[in-house]
């Protein structure tokens, strides 16, 4: 009977107010990326194992949440939207050398384990896809519109952090570190781990320069300064094309105007294998982890047959939810349900007023009032669920408008 009345661990109900808040949350950011340009996809809630599969980098298989078809098919509850519109693009859309703009809104499931155990394992995610373009056009694009989802709901204290995974990447490869070394640097770094990662450079005998290429990753966060010098220690051409591509993104994103929420973080590294180019975080007061993360995934397509450089990113629903409440940032609600009270023998009455008001595109609900009941009851129910009115219909006749706001009663027949 216990698990009858409870919600299994990392999921919750979101009911009510919260609710309607988060509804009215994604409908403004929803109309953000409709302002660029961006169509609406609904990929599955669960995909064949493979789609994501490790070969396609994404999430590690013992945190999916696995099951199988009638056939025997492995399944799998979508971790991350990414992989199912790449699948979708590749399959569903014309390759005629035209960009594809898709935007999403849904809920990914992760079965969190190790230091990630206490996290909610079903979470709300919205986020935009540009597919079939690779240019600085493009990179700057998506930047521009996530900090304008952020400042349309009132967002003003907050930072994306921009990295680009070739940088880190020539530096691997300039320190010839081995699958094994790579993937310790890598988490060391991921750790802001930089001493750590200096014992072990030490340990693995790399180069004298090489280490401090890599020491010099903690202090290469800022605003454009640190672009210039990323590029005076680069040790390699390829370096410093991924850096002057971060600072024609950067002037492209002074025309947007929205320069000053951008900083650079060269130690930044991918969540997911896929990405190859620009990747970014966003961050802000009143939550522990990024409200928006994405980057630019040039070869994923490929997995699913069709080459096609393309760039996105995700919002994270619940925490951007979560910051907005401790920043006591209001979010827009407009309740102004109406609740028509009628005692019994008033329900042609009340009906045929409830059917005017709906078609006139008010929110109208209908409570026959019980004898049990008070009148004062009713008000009071009226305020919980955010009615701005309640109208009362008697049995002798009489119609009641109550504001239930300021209490102020007026006889409206």
């Amino acid at each position: 009977m216990k698990q009858l009345q409870h919600t299994p661990e990392g999921v919750r109900d979101i009911y009510n107010i919260e609710c309607g808040k988060k509804l009215s949350l994604e409908s403004r950011l929803h109309k953000v990326l409709q302002m660029y340009g961006y169509r609406d996809i609904q990929p599955p809630t669960f995909e064949f194992f493979d789609v994501f599969r490790k070969e396609i980098g994404t999430i590690p298989s013992k945190e999916l949440y696995k099951f199988f078809d009638k056939e025997g098919n492995t399944l799998v509850l979508r971790p991350d939207f990414t992989p199912s519109v790449a699948r979708a693009a590749a399959t569903l859309f014309p390759d005629n050398g035209m960009p594809v703009r898709l935007c999403y809104t849904g809920n990914t499931f992760l079965n969190y384990t190790g230091s990630y155990q206490g996290r909610m394992r079903e979470a709300t995610q919205m986020g935009a896809e540009l597919i079939g373009v690779d240019s600085i056009e493009a990179d700057a694009e998506m930047l521009a519109m996530v900090v304008d989802c952020f400042t349309t709901i009132g967002l003003r204290d907050f930072e994306l952090s921009v990295g680009i995974v070739d940088y880190l990447q020539s530096l691997i490869e300039d320190a010839s570190l081995d699958e094994e070394a790579e993937a310790r640097v890598r988490e060391l770094i991921g750790n802001r781990n930089f001493f750590g990662v200096e014992e072990y450079l030490e340990s693995i005998q790399v180069r004298r320069s090489a280490k401090e290429a890599f020491a010099a990753l903690e202090d290469m966060y800022g605003g454009r300064e640190v672009l210039i010098q990323a590029k005076n220690i680069a040790p390699n051409s390829k370096a410093v094309k991924a850096v002057r591509r971060l600072e024609r993104i950067y002037d492209i994103l002074k025309i947007y105007g929205v320069e000053d929420n951008i900083s650079f973080d060269f130690s930044m590294s991918g969540l997911y294998g896929y990405y190859t180019g620009i990747i970014f975080r966003g961050y802000t007061h009143g939550t522990g982890d990024a409200i928006v993360k994405g980057g630019r995934y040039d070869h994923l397509l490929e997995k699913f047959g069709r080459k096609s450089p393309s760039i996105g990113f995700a919002l994270v629903i619940d925490q951007l939810m979560n910051a907005l409440t401790r920043q006591h940032i209001r979010i827009s609600y407009a309740r102004k349900n109406t609740l028509i009270l009628y005692d019994e023998g008033k329900q042609k009455t009340a009906i045929k007023l409830a059917r005017d008001f709906r078609e006139k595109c008010k929110n109208t609900e209908l409570v026959r009032r019980l004898p049990s009941k008070s009148l004062e009851e009713y008000m009071e129910y009226g305020k919980e669920n955010y009615a701005g009115n309640l109208i009362y219909i008697q049995d002798n006749h009489q119609i009641v408008m109550i504001n239930l706001v300021t209490g102020e009663r007026k006889l409206i027949n």
